[in-house]
């Protein structure tokens, strides 16, 4: 179960991918914004079962423009592939990105921060279904 995640910004969309497990996030490219084609061949090449996709929200969980392109992109990345395309609650991943990155300098961070914060996406939706399938688990066993 492989599951691929992108941070989309304004100009540019990072790209996280799972191992085979669907336990470990790894950061894998960032892509132009505008290059849909380059996101569906990692999609289809690494046989993702599903996409998340991240929802820009506010603090107080409203979504202003940014959350309506992440809403259009999703829709038109569905359209496409042939596996679930989800969007996730995506606040706070670009500052735990930098912050896990600060100790590089700013130059060098910025070609990795996109790809890292799909990365810390990923990993805290894999890390929460996880969590919720051994709670299923403890629960079957009564």
């Amino acid at each position: 179960m492989t599951v691929v995640a992108l941070d989309p910004g304004t100009k540019r969309i990072g790209i996280a991918v799972s191992d085979p497990s669907g336990r470990m996030a790894l950061p894998v490219a960032v892509v132009d914004r505008k290059d849909l084609e380059a996101i569906i061949e990692i999609v289809n090449d690494r046989k993702a079962t599903e996409v998340i996709i991240g929802l820009p929200k506010s603090l107080d969980s409203t979504e202003g423009p940014a959350a309506r392109g992440a809403r259009k992109f999703a829709a038109e990345l569905a359209q496409r592939v042939k596996v679930p395309v989800h969007l996730v609650d995506e606040r706070f991943t670009t500052v735990q990105a930098s912050h896990s990155l600060r100790h590089l300098d700013s130059r060098k961070r910025r070609q990795v921060i996109d790809r890292s914060a799909a990365a810390v996406l990923l990993q805290s939706y894999l890390d929460s279904r996880a969590y919720l399938d051994s709670q299923a688990y403890l629960d079957s066993q009564g």
